[in-house]
């Protein structure tokens, strides 16, 4: 059978930037300079997350500097211009914050960053207690995979698996991330099967079928007599 997908804890980046609820505007500032992050998150207490702060969140306050927006657009930005005068991370943050756990699978959290339009997410314990932050860099990490360990595993988990007296007749070959599929099988019904389960192994970046074979045949009724 197919492994286990990677989850966020085996890419995520354990030690985090972070600042506390009543860090001043100027030190959040300096902070995302120093490490050259974009976003952090907002702890309170032991490391409980609370909210996130972003570059986004403070330039609000140059946007509004000199500005005098209008009735309509006050009202449509409260928060923004709420914003725009906060001098902690407490009043800055944007909360409830969008985390993430570390048993969430790469593809999840792909898809999580995808559709909330985020580029890092802090990684949570069911406390709520930061463990790491995960960022679209570390869920490309699983492409960096050697080709080796690819095809090894496409072998051991799909072709051993659907074609167990036909394994030894269908070459695997792994070529920067792409699998190719080699060979004779009795039943080229399992090709789409074959693809889909190897196109699920971490690292794939394609699959490429080029298998042959007689389809499974259905036996036709007798006519009755």
């Amino acid at each position: 059978m197919p492994e286990t997908p990677h989850i966020v804890s085996d890419v995520m980046t354990q030690t985090v930037v972070a600042v506390g609820r009543d860090a001043p505007f100027k030190e959040i500032v300096r902070t995302m300079e120093q490490w050259q992050v974009s976003a952090m998150p907002v702890l309170e207490g032991e490391g409980r997350v609370i909210g996130v702060v972003s570059e986004a969140d403070l330039l609000l306050k140059e946007e509004f500097r000199d500005s005098d927006p209008v009735l309509l657009e006050q009202r449509r930005r409260l928060s923004d211009i709420a914003k725009a005068g906060a001098v902690t991370a407490g009043d800055l943050m944007s909360t409830p914050a969008l985390t993430i756990h570390p048993d969430t699978t790469l593809a999840q959290a792909a898809r999580i960053m995808a559709v909330k339009h985020v580029k890092r997410l802090p990684v949570v314990d069911d406390l709520g207690m930061l463990q790491g932050i995960v960022s679209r860099a570390d869920l490309l990490k699983v492409f960096l995979r050697p080709d080796a360990d690819i095809e090894e595993e496409v072998r051991r988990t799909v072709v051993s698996y659907l074609f167990p007296a036909f394994s030894h007749a269908i070459h695997v070959n792994v070529h920067e991330g792409v699998v190719t599929l080699r060979g004779h099988i009795q039943d080229t019904s399992l090709i789409s099967v074959a693809v889909r389960l190897a196109r699920a192994v971490e690292g794939v970046v394609d699959v490429e079928p080029h298998l042959t074979g007689e389809p499974t045949r259905t036996a036709e009724p007798r006519d009755a007599t």
